[in-house]
This record gives structure tokens, C-alpha cells and sequence, in this order.
């Protein structure tokens, strides 16, 4: 008997495959290319609607351990982002297209899995997996809210970021340099003297915005907050976040700018570039007005403005257990943004571990019940903790990894530490499942 996967997004393609990979047949429902959601554009699958970046791949980093422990258990997701990567310093970042397109290409061509194109209304019978990510559609979030014991389903809003021509960049007021001088000299620098930047912020403030429905009733999640909202919290607040000019000296005068507008790679032939942090939901001819107002962009080719939407999830620590299992209906399974995970690295090991777990539910032995002490079974036990009072969207973190006994406690270097012990679980695990 197949298993159902709805959504064929980061964690719905993660879980189909590791459940095919697991001998077992899986049909992988999804409404593109018959609708789109409003943030994709793309047929492909697994289709990165955000930014390009995977972020940090270093293990003293939460989410560099997250893609390691990925990596070791085989994901689908990490071997097309590693197939797919361009230059981003110490982060992991993808060509967009090419890694949407190896995704949509292995998942097609699996003998197990089958695709069904066509939008999904209500819940099918058997054993389901909802993985149709932050956007669901509105049938569906009616069938899915009808599970819920309070039919209550929350929201919060994430953005997108503009993305510019390399042409039209003017590199007589920029430079190439990663901060602190980490990896190669990946990223677009724009600085910016403090007049600019004062001029830039005020701007920027008053700046109009898109009248996105809903958004002043629901949350914002921190880690995606619109760079226009960050400049009305304070003068610095832009200088402390993506406009931070720390570790990017001006190669051309040795000082350190007041403020630096940082460009990254969004594809592999370098043509394009995405504003690192600037996402944003004003009115798209008022982006072009105050962007250009950076020197470096001032005659900068818009190829996609900023863009905000709605994300969607469920209270998760109420209502799922530690396998993604729904409480009071088994047979169905969350994986995903949906859960209540936040960012690309974290849905997609939401659809590995659900994978896993379900596929071996199917064949009848024992789950692989990841401990705490990994980054993907500490991202399964917060979403499944009924201690969350105010459940929220959150990025992987070393503070809901299992600490280190008292005794490792006086490491110099704690993080790699926690992060040496998740591997060496994984693999001793993986290699007994």
C-alpha cells in the first residue's frame, strides 16, 4: 500500500524519497504547474521562493550541524544543494533554478514515486504525509484545520528579497570580500558613509507600503523581519543586523564603512544577486526609489522585487508527537514548514525525519527515535513539546540541543563539542537502522 505525500516542496520530496528509497510506494501530490501559490513561479519542485542560502555550513553553527547530520542519513535536499552551490563564504548557498531542477529531475525519475499534478481538497485515505508548506491552499487548510481539536490554525508573515543584474551593479562603489575574510571574496560589498546611510534610513521609514492583507494582525517572524520595519526600531538597528559593516574593511581605503549593503550570488553564472537582508513588503516603484539611493545600486536592474506572504502552520506541540504523527489521527503525518519549523534547512530535515520514521512504521520495526543530543531529534522534540506555552516559528539552535554533561562543560569551544557528539550519534545509529 502507497503512502500519500501532499506538497512537493523541501519536505514533501525529502519524505517521498526516503520513504521510496525504503522500498515503499509513494504518490506525491502537487498542485504546480495547474496553480500556483502566490510566491513560486517555477513547475519545478522544491522551488526556493526566499532566499538562495542554506546558511551557515560551519559546525560551531546550529544549522551546519543540522546539514550534517542530513548529509550522513542520506537527504535528497543536501546532495542537490551540495551539487548546486555557489560561492557564499562560510554559508551554503544554491543556484535556485539548477537546484529546483535536480530536485524535480531525481524525484521524477524514482520508480517508486508517482506524480500526481492536480490540487489536493480533501485528505486521502490511508497513510498521508502534509507537507504542503507554509502557502497551503485554502481547500486544504479547511480539511486540515477540521482535524484540529480547536479547528485552529496559525500564521505568521515571511518575505522575500530583490534581486539585481551584476551588470548593473556599479563596482566603482563596491568591492568583493566575505567578512572577516572567511572563504573566497564571495559577496558584493556596498558601503555606505553615515550621510548615506541617515539619508537611506529616513527614507526608507516613510518609504509606502503594499497593503498585504492580514499583516498588521499577524506575527512576523524575527529572522525574516522587513528591512523597513528594522529601520523604524532605531537608527542602528540596520547597523547591527544586515547592514553591519564588521569585518568588511574597504580594500580601497583599509577603513570600515558606517554601513554596508552586502549582494549575494543567486545563481551560478554570477549574473544575478540578491539584497542579503532586505526583505520587504513596500510598494515595488518605492523599492526601486530608496534601493537606489545605495551608491553602488544606483542605476541597478530590478530583476524581482521584494515580495511578503502569508505562512501558514499548526500549534505542533499540542497536537503532534515526536514523528510528526498527528495525536488524535495517526495515519496522518506533518512534515515541513507547516510544523512550525522555520527556514529550508530545518522543513527539509522535518521531511527527512518524517520520512524515515513513517517508512519504518510501514515495515514494521522499531523508530529510529533521534535523541536531543542531534540537531534533527532537538528540532522534533520542540515542535512536539507540550512545555511551549506560546508556540512560535523557530530557526534549529543550540538551545534546544541536550547540553553537555558537566563534565565536557569546560570545553574551550562548546559548540563544536555539542556538535562532535550529534555526528557520532547519527552515525553509529544510521548505520544499525
Amino acid at each position: 500500500m502507497s503512502v500519500n505525500v501532499i506538497g512537493a516542496g523541501l519536505a514533501g520530496c525529502e519524505a517521498a524519497w526516503q520513504i521510496a528509497e525504503n522500498g515503499i510506494p509513494v504518490e506525491l501530490f502537487d498542485m504546480k504547474p495547474l496553480k500556483m501559490s502566490p510566491a513560486h513561479t517555477s513547475a519545478d519542485f522544491a522551488e526556493l521562493v526566499c532566499s538562495n542560502s542554506f546558511r551557515s555550513d560551519e559546525l560551531s553553527n546550529a544549522v551546519g550541524l543540522l546539514k550534517e547530520e542530513m548529509r550522513i542519513l542520506k537527504s535528497l535536499i543536501m546532495r542537490c544543494a551540495d551539487m548546486n552551490r555557489v560561492p557564499a563564504g562560510g554559508a551554503l548557498a544554491v543556484d535556485r533554478g539548477r537546484f529546483a531542477s535536480s530536485v524535480t529531475g531525481f524525484v521524477r525519475s524514482h520508480p517508486l514515486i508517482t506524480i500526481v499534478e492536480r490540487e489536493v481538497g480533501d485528505i486521502p485515505e490511508g497513510r498521508v504525509i502534509i507537507a504542503t508548506g507554509p502557502l497551503t491552499a485554502d481547500s486544504l487548510a479547511e480539511r486540515i484545520s477540521g482535524l484540529l481539536p480547536d479547528r485552529k490554525m496559525l500564521s505568521f508573515f515571511d518575505s522575500a528579497a530583490p534581486i539585481v543584474t551584476f551588470e548593473s551593479v556599479d563596482m566603482e562603489n563596491a568591492y568583493f570580500a566575505s567578512r572577516y575574510g572567511k572563504g573566497d571574496a564571495d559577496y558584493i560589498n556596498c558601503p555606505m558613509d553615515r550621510d548615506e546611510y541617515l539619508a537611506f534610513r529616513g527614507e526608507l521609514i516613510n518609504a509606502r507600503e503594499a497593503n498585504v492583507r492580514g499583516f498588521e494582525d499577524s506575527l512576523v517572524f524575527e529572522g525574516c523581519l522587513p528591512v523597513e520595519v528594522m529601520a523604524r526600531r532605531g537608527e542602528d538597528t540596520m547597523r547591527y543586523g544586515p547592514l553591519k559593516p564588521v569585518g568588511l574593511r574597504d580594500p580601497r581605503t583599509g577603513a570600515s564603512p558606517y554601513a554596508v549593503v552586502q549582494l549575494r550570488k543567486d545563481n551560478a553564472e554570477g549574473t544575478l544577486y540578491n539584497l542579503v537582508g532586505f526583505q520587504t513588503h513596500l510598494l515595488f516603484a518605492e523599492q526601486k526609489r530608496v534601493f537606489s539611493m545605495i551608491p553602488a545600486l544606483r542605476s541597478a536592474q530590478f530583476v524581482r522585487y521584494g515580495v511578503m506572504h502569508r505562512n501558514t502552520y499548526i500549534d505542533s506541540p499540542r497536537l503532534l508527537d515526536r514523528y510528526n504523527r498527528l495525536k488524535s489521527e495517526p495515519r496522518v503525518s506533518f512534515a515541513g514548514q507547516i510544523t512550525g519549523v522555520e527556514g529550508y534547512v530545518e522543513s527539509a530535515a522535518s521531511g527527512l525525519l518524517t520520512g524515515i520514521e513513517t517508512s519504518r512504521e510501514h515495515r514494521g520495526v522499531p523508530q529510529a527515535d533521534f535523541p536531543k543530543e542531534t540537531a534533527i531529534g532537538a528540532l522534533a522534540f520542540y515542535t512536539s513539546g507540550g512545555a511551549v506555552s506560546d508556540f512560535q516559528p523557530m530557526n534549529i539552535n543550540f538551545g534546544i540541543i541536550e547540553p553537555l554533561p558537566d563534565a565536557l562543560k569546560g570545553r574551550r569551544n562548546r559548540r563544536l563539542a555539542v556538535s562532535e557528539r550529534a555526528l557520532s550519534i547519527i552515525k553509529e545509529k544510521w548505520a544499525s537502522l
